[in-house]
């Protein structure tokens, strides 16, 4: 007699949590959390990264600009701004490389902040 593995509880539970991780709850404005997958963390805070970043510790919203020296904005979320020489205020924003600890000395250069006033 050979037992119905098909019966079994193991496989049963197994194709359940299976069938849980691969399914996405959406809310009603449509932003979706993923079972099964790690929260995003900020420090101490979750946040959702379909609306939200962490950025030098702190949750920001994707929209959000800042100044990037006296001549234009970026997005912090997506871009860096970096000092180019302190003696004469040039910045350039850079862009951030996902899935890595951006840096000015090694993010590549989105514009120039010394030229006209820009505005992303």
């Amino acid at each position: 007699w050979v037992p119905n593995a098909f019966g079994s509880p193991a496989y049963v539970l197994s194709v359940f949590l299976l069938l849980q991780c691969s399914k996405v709850i959406t809310s009603e404005y449509n932003s979706g959390l993923w079972m099964c997958q790690p929260t995003p963390r900020c420090e101490d805070q979750i946040y959702n990264p379909l609306e939200q970043c962490c950025d030098d510790e702190t949750v920001l919203p994707l929209n959000r600009t800042r100044c990037c020296g006296p001549n234009c904005n970026f997005w912090p979320c997506f871009e860096l701004c970096c000092p180019e020489s302190y003696g004469l205020q040039k910045f350039v924003v850079r862009s951030k490389v996902l899935g890595v600890k951006s840096q000015c000395s090694s993010s590549p250069i989105s514009r120039d902040c010394s030229q006209v006033n820009t505005l992303p």
